[in-house]
């Protein structure tokens, strides 16, 4: 589904991305670990088509990123740290209007029960998003993944500043997701969610992905202590 190869990115004298390969499967969920300025970023960016890489390519469904816009993009949801919603709109009214810029127009019901699939409880659909806490928003940003029908989800520190009890219900909700035949790519410093939540772990440095494990094969100890000899 996402295919990132022999990336390279250069800001000025600093070089963000150098060489990177990096491949998502349908049904896989991708952690990428690594100090700020390691490329993390930078990554989700040109997957994005926000920036342009100086050579490489990122491929959505076999499509490049850049080359083909439109047709890639609508393949594609992004879910930032903090998730940007209208905060006069209901969680609801945000839904439509984000369904609507993507093509998709549903009733009030099916917007509904997209909220409920991101398990945003019953009684926040109809209320102003201005008073949600951040894991209520990340739930209506993941609504708006499910309802765009996103074959890639990407997402960039997703639990920094969630409560243990939000973070574990933003897992199981990444999980389904992934049991959906989603791919997602998460940048995060979170090294123990990482092994929950991950099928494959990688860890950049300076531009470069430097490991990639498997998440069923190591242990929060072990990642923890590769990640602090590699950075």
């Amino acid at each position: 589904m996402l295919q990132i190869t022999n990336l390279n990115k250069t800001y000025g004298d600093h070089h963000a991305l150098k060489g990177l390969n990096l491949t998502v499967n349908k049904g896989e969920v991708f952690c990428l670990l690594g100090q700020n300025g390691a490329g993390k970023t930078t990554t989700i960016n040109i997957s994005l088509g926000f920036l342009a890489p100086d050579s490489g390519e990122v491929l959505i469904n076999g499509k490049k990123v850049g080359k083909d816009g439109n047709d890639t993009r609508r393949h594609i949801a992004y879910i930032p740290e903090v998730v940007m919603l209208y905060a006069n709109l209901t969680a609801v009214e945000n839904l439509d209007f984000f369904s609507k810029l993507a093509g998709y127009s549903y009733d009030r019901k099916q917007l509904r029960d997209f909220l409920t699939d991101a398990n945003l409880q019953s009684e926040a659909h109809e209320k102003r998003v201005g008073a949600f806490s951040k894991g209520m928003r990340q739930k209506v940003g993941i609504a708006i993944a499910i309802a765009k029908n996103a074959d890639v989800i990407l997402m960039d520190e997703p639990t920094s500043g969630l409560d243990p009890r939000a973070t574990d219900e933003f897992t199981r909700i990444v999980k389904q997701l992934a049991s959906q035949g989603k791919s997602v790519l998460i940048a995060t410093h979170d090294i123990f969610n990482a092994v929950s939540i991950g099928t494959h772990i990688g860890i950049m440095k300076d531009g470069q992905l430097l490991h990639v494990v498997g998440a069923d094969n190591i242990s929060p100890e072990a990642l923890q202590k590769l990640y602090l000899e590699t950075i």
